[in-house]
């Protein structure tokens, strides 16, 4: 129920309220219910204030400012008009009669929707601002508000190609009301392809120095490893660590090994990491055992002290294992099998003096000459026998092995003798595969009829030594006895290949023989005894300068065998 003043008049509505009423006036134009008009007011005189501080407050007089008074007019014929330039604070009268409509919907609709500074549509002025300029300024809001509102029903103008609109206003048009956040929109977002075109750049430019780093690094590293280990105190242990010990090696002991071969034997099989350590652990322990020759069975990645104490274990001797190296003659195959074995030497021997009994037929021409006829068929490797093994039985399984290495690399049975000759030959001029191929060719180019150089002469040294006895002097150089000796295994007398092989060559120079390499050398000589570095020739004037490189060497390295 409306409250009304004790006289029957309705009190005076709130500024909240009048505030609305004047907001939906300016909207929609409406003229809100008054109560009848009071009696004109009488004009004021010129000398007469133009309002008294009742009437401020009762709303009769609003407050203009400075400005004159405007002329008096009937307030019911008064039209709402702008207020002049330079007033100020424009209050609501107090006492606005309460309208007699509908109830104001204070949630504004869709189109008239209130801004906080302005109205995007139409709406009141800014009851708040000061000078005449604000309702204007409200109303170019308002029109702006439907003018954006109906460009965007009406679809994009410009812009983007999806319907965004470029920006058209700026901070201050938000903040006097001229323009709301559609209309000025977003900062543009950064460019993103810029910056990740940039990021690429930057992360070339690191990687780059990184890899500059890593490569300069690994080029000191190389050149002065040596140096560095040694400063830093980074040297390789010449040992390996203790609890490494792995897999099973065989180690064979000659009569008369000493540490130094023994040595060198346990690097060969990899029980020690390097040559010369278990060597060195007995000079530094002061030991010299008496070491008995055989088979011994030991572990991989062994320390020297681990090595030297299963040495000495007769429980790790294999007294029916013998190790035949390459290049070994029928003599020295004999020796180590009475040692793996325990056959006596001499019943070896006797077995040994009839080949036929393997199924190899004797050579006449090496029996004439006192050879050995098994020379060469007495195949290099590691065997293992059973208790029952016999001196026959041990040799036969050694033939055996030979002729599977010959059928392996396609040598027919009416050239084997010739194959193992040759390949006797190149066991014992050469080390590596490759070379051994190489020598290959030049037995074979030495015994080419239309070979102008050296007349059908293969001139090999380790056909004389064997001719004469030297071939375990120590020694690689040949006498001038042995060189001139006219034994039919030498080579320097006699054109073509010896009467019969001269070593028992393995799996590697019996392939070499059957496949030599392609190439037109006569000489070679090998400059290097610790490496085996041999160099090729074609010409003997070419030959003569590796020989001098090769006495060279021999002089810088004495006791070396040269």
């Amino acid at each position: 129920m409306p409250d009304s003043s004790p006289d029957g008049e309705a009190a005076p509505q709130s500024r909240r309220a009048a505030r609305e009423a004047a907001a939906r006036q300016a909207a929609t134009g409406e003229t809100p219910t008054t109560p009848a008009a009071a009696p004109a007011a009488p004009a004021a005189s010129p000398d007469a204030p133009s309002a008294t501080w009742e009437s401020l407050i009762t709303g009769a007089t609003p407050v203009v400012g400075s400005a004159p008074a405007a002329s008096a007019a009937p307030a019911a014929a008064a039209a709402p008009t702008e207020p002049e330039p330079g007033s100020g604070f424009q209050p609501v009268p107090l006492r606005t009669p309460r309208p007699t409509t509908e109830p104001i919907d204070i949630e504004p609709s869709a189109d008239d929707d209130p801004w906080i500074f302005a109205s995007a549509g139409a709406g009141p002025a800014m009851p708040y601002s000061r000078g005449a300029a604000a309702p204007a300024t409200a109303a170019a809001a308002s029109s702006a508000g439907r003018a954006t509102a109906t460009a965007r029903a009406a679809g994009p103008s410009r812009g983007d190609a999806d319907g965004r609109t470029a920006p058209s206003g700026s901070l201050e048009d938000l903040f006097t009301g001229s323009a709301s956040t559609n209309d000025i929109g977003h900062a543009p977002p950064p460019a993103k392809k810029r910056r990740r075109i940039g990021g690429w750049i930057a992360l070339g430019v690191v990687l780059l120095i990184l890899g500059g780093i890593a490569a300069g690094g690994l080029y000191v590293w190389n050149t002065y490893e040596d140096k560095i280990r040694e400063v830093m105190g980074w040297e390789e242990p010449k040992e390996y660590e203790a609890g490494l010990a792995n897999g099973e090696a065989f180690v064979t002991i000659a009569q008369g090994d000493t540490g130094s071969p023994i040595s060198q034997s346990l690097y060969d099989a990899q029980v020690t990491k390097t040559p010369d350590a278990f060597y060195d652990y007995l000079i530094k322990s002061g030991q010299n055992p008496p070491f008995q020759p055989g088979v011994y069975k030991l572990q991989r990645q062994m320390t020297s002290e681990a090595a030297l104490a299963m040495l000495l274990d007769p429980a790790n001797k294999q007294e029916f294992t013998a190790q035949i190296p390459e290049g070994f003659t029928v003599d020295g195959t004999l020796e180590r099998l009475a040692e793996g074995t325990g056959i006596p030497l001499d019943q070896l021997q006797a077995a040994a003096a009839d080949p036929s009994v393997y199924g190899v037929t004797p050579d006449p021409a090496i029996v004439a000459a006192g050879g050995q006829p098994l020379e060469g068929w007495l195949f290099p490797a590691t065997y293992t026998f059973d208790p029952s093994v016999t001196a026959q039985s041990a040799i036969q399984t050694l033939v055996d092995r030979t002729k599977q290495s010959l059928d392996v690399a396609g040598v027919p049975e009416d050239k084997r003798q010739e194959i193992l000759t040759t390949a006797s030959i190149i066991q014992r001029e050469a080390r590596a595969g490759t070379d051994m191929q190489k020598v290959a060719r030049v037995i074979l180019n030495r015994l080419d009829p239309s070979n102008q150089e050296t007349f059908g002469k293969l001139q090999m040294d380790s056909t004389a030594q064997y001719g004469y006895g030297e071939m375990h002097d120590g020694t690689v150089s040949s006498s001038e006895e042995a060189l001139n000796d006219p034994n039919p295994w030498n080579t320097y007398v006699h054109t073509g290949l010896p009467v019969g092989p001269i070593a028992n060559p393995g799996d590697v120079a019996i392939d070499a023989a059957m496949h030599p390499a392609d190439g037109p050398w006569l000489y070679f000589v090998t400059v290097d005894l610790n490496t085996g570095q041999t160099e090729f020739s074609s010409t003997y004037a070419e030959h003569l300068k590796y020989v001098d490189q090769w006495r060279q060497w021999c002089r810088d390295n004495p006791d070396s065998g040269c």
